[in-house]
């Protein structure tokens, strides 16, 4: 829509039936923190108005001026015409209610692990006073890392990523909640950079898509790191890497949580005799398994 065609739309609500259409229109995906064209386009409004993004009723029919006018048109423009994603144009994501600086140097916040640690891991954890330490494998943003930290009070936390890029935008987060005593980043190949620490619970998020998936992502996806996404041939080069190596970094108690999104098929393949526990959530099923060390080791 030209500028000159927007004369009419006045209020909220005209813009936000302008941004559900728009949105619509190009066919845009939704899959990085929203699920839906009218999600997305009253998430960008209520953000570029710096109104409560829970509080929309009350200003429906309230006037906009002309530049926040502006200001929403564009951002509706980069998100439809191309297709960045709304959380690097708003430089935030939100995950269990909590909000992530993000930039292009990490994957967006959506992974699903954070259910389970907004609920303790219960009943896996037991005790969620008695956990001591933890290990966020391919951290990125630090989002995991810090949802971990927050349900374990007592727990320290190490964050490892290959990315100095992502751990940049770790250490800005973790510095948001006032976590670096407790939180540390961490640069390495996975566990290379461990040395002889061991950990109570493991959890990663790690790069799985495998190679034919990833030619056929939405665009949205080609904004995100590439290193954080490609898997190999099958999705489960990193997934190999982990499955090998955690039960000499886990505790003899210990638990692995480990994310392979939509790669089931090619993870039961590739590990037709491990025994995992398929755990799922609102948001997902027969994506995130928990493995025991002594499991690991058979």
């Amino acid at each position: 829509m030209h500028i000159t065609d927007i004369k009419g739309l006045t209020t909220l609500r005209d813009l936000l039936r302008y941004g559900v259409s728009e949105l619509n229109r190009s066919k845009a995906y939704f899959g990085h923190g929203s699920y839906s064209a009218w999600d997305e386009a009253v998430y960008l409004l209520l953000h570029t108005l710096d109104l409560p993004l829970d509080t929309l009723e009350p200003f429906l029919d309230a006037k906009v001026t002309d530049t926040e006018k502006k200001l929403y048109f564009d951002r509706i423009n980069r998100r439809c015409n191309d297709k960045v994603p709304s959380a690097y144009i708003t430089g935030e994501a939100w995950l269990q209610g909590y909000r992530f600086y993000v930039d292009e140097r990490v994957i967006i916040p959506r992974s699903p692990i954070s259910e389970l640690l907004a609920e303790q891991l219960y009943p896996w954890v037991a005790n969620p006073e008695e956990i001591e330490s933890g290990l966020d494998l391919c951290t990125g943003s630090g989002c995991l890392a810090i949802l971990m930290a927050i349900a374990f009070e007592h727990a320290h936390i190490d964050a490892v990523d290959l990315s100095s890029d992502a751990l940049e935008i770790a250490n800005l987060n973790i510095q948001e909640y006032g976590l670096s005593q407790r939180v540390t980043t961490i640069q390495g190949d996975l566990f290379n950079a461990l040395g002889k620490r061991k950990y109570q619970i493991i959890v990663s998020n790690p790069p799985y898509v495998n190679m034919h998936s990833m030619g056929s992502l939405p665009k949205e996806y080609s904004y995100e790191p590439d290193i954080a996404l490609r898997g190999g041939m099958d999705g489960m080069d990193t997934v190999r890497q982990i499955l090998k190596n955690a039960p000499h970094y886990l505790h003899d108690e210990g638990i692995l949580i480990l994310e392979i999104g939509n790669e089931y098929d090619n993870f039961i393949k590739a590990f037709p005799n491990l025994e995992a526990l398929w755990l799922s959530t609102e948001a997902a099923d027969n994506q995130i398994m928990m493995l025991t060390k002594d499991q690991l080791l058979k």
